[in-house]
């Protein structure tokens, strides 16, 4: 308890050195009153209503939406690719096994900035103007500019539709597990997914009756001038950075997904053939749970790491809340502030993430009695 206690003294005074320090070689007062200047920086790409008039603080807001959507989205689309390379690592078609296996191995050793660097460059900025953009079915649009795809708009009943969707699979969630744990406690066969498909559907159509109406309409991009209006728009910067992302993450996680997997005794395999249970049901309800319980904590540094590494979207122009930084940096001057700011709020996303992923692996793991 006294090293403690003079190990917290010394951090305390070393503390106060530092910014006693801090403050005396500051040339300007130390203060986050910046934040309020009207002459926030130019971003071409928001989520929001904003204007390069707006405050600074506003322009740190819309370029943490930036960074969140495109971890987010990573995350859930590198995990998705991730799995099915680490199933396919495991394949016993020798084709899909080495195909698996060179992928894995060539995006994992090249440099992730050099990958974005490649997409962009390399691939979107070599897409044709948008005065000769290449039109697809849908109608999709691509250019130098981004991407144009069909989207859905909401409308008076999306609201009703989405919550009656939540409740209808929370419920099938909960009758799912009791059909399953019903199952193998009691040795029954048949299907689990019939009542829980059920319920579902009698969720959505009694909000069908209710509303008597579609929960979203479509919305199809539209040529107006040397502008697209309406549909899903992604630019240039977006889609590259989105991209490198989820392909450079999916490689490591699939070798995750893999040592997982045989991590595996091969005799819970074999029981489990023994009891005449299919592939895909072994799979499911023997072997992956089982080897989630070695996959998370790696997962849990995968998407740290993805998060961390989405600041690289700066070399290729995607507005997120780095770039913010950098811009505001050029213009106010206060790097120690902006910098405090910035590492507080990579820090508040990867503990957030750490914190949801290490109660998720509490929920996994094994209940000693």
């Amino acid at each position: 308890m006294a090293v403690a206690g003079a190990s917290a003294g010394s951090d305390w005074l070393s503390f106060v050195y530092l910014r006693h320090n801090l403050l005396q070689k500051l040339t300007v007062p130390f203060g986050f009153d910046f934040l309020t200047t009207k002459s926030g920086p130019s971003i071409g790409e928001t989520l929001v209503d904003y204007a390069p008039t707006d405050d600074i603080a506003r322009a740190f807001v819309v370029g943490l939406l930036n960074s969140l959507r495109v971890m987010v989205i990573g995350i859930v689309l590198a995990t998705l690719l991730g799995i099915t390379l680490g199933l396919a690592r495991l394949s016993d078609n020798w084709l899909v096994r080495q195909l698996a296996l060179v992928y894995v191995e060539t995006i994992r050793n090249f440099p992730l900035l050099l990958l974005l660097l490649f997409l962009y460059l390399g691939v979107f900025v070599k897409l044709p103007a948008f005065d000769n953009r290449l039109t697809l079915p849908g109608p999709m649009y691509l250019s130098k500019n981004g991407m144009a795809l069909p989207w859905f708009a909401g409308n008076e009943a999306t609201v009703p539709w989405l919550i009656a969707l939540g409740a209808g699979v929370a419920i099938a969630l909960l009758v799912w597990r009791w059909q399953v744990r019903r199952q193998v406690e009691q040795g029954l066969q048949g299907s689990t997914f019939l009542g829980p498909a059920l319920i579902c559907l009698a969720a959505l159509g009694l909000v069908g009756l209710l509303t008597w109406s579609a929960p979203v309409n479509p919305n199809l991009p539209t040529i107006t001038g040397n502008l697209v209006e309406g549909g899903l728009q992604l630019s240039s910067e977006f889609s590259a950075l989105l991209l490198g992302l989820t392909l450079y993450s999916a490689a490591f996680i699939a070798e995750i997904v893999r040592a997982g997997l045989s991590a595996v005794a091969p005799g819970q395999w074999a029981a489990a053939r023994a009891l005449g249970l299919k592939p895909i049901t072994i799979l499911r309800f023997v072997v992956f749970p089982q080897a989630l319980r070695v996959m998370v904590p790696p997962l849990t540094s995968q998407y740290l790491n993805l998060a961390k590494n989405s600041s690289l979207g700066v070399a290729i122009g995607y507005p997120d809340v780095y770039y913010v930084a950098s811009a505001s940096l050029e213009s106010t001057g206060r790097t120690v502030e902006i910098i405090l700011l910035l590492m507080s709020v990579y820090l508040t996303i990867s503990l957030s993430i750490s914190i949801l992923m290490n109660v998720y692996n509490r929920s996994i793991q094994v209940v000693e009695r």
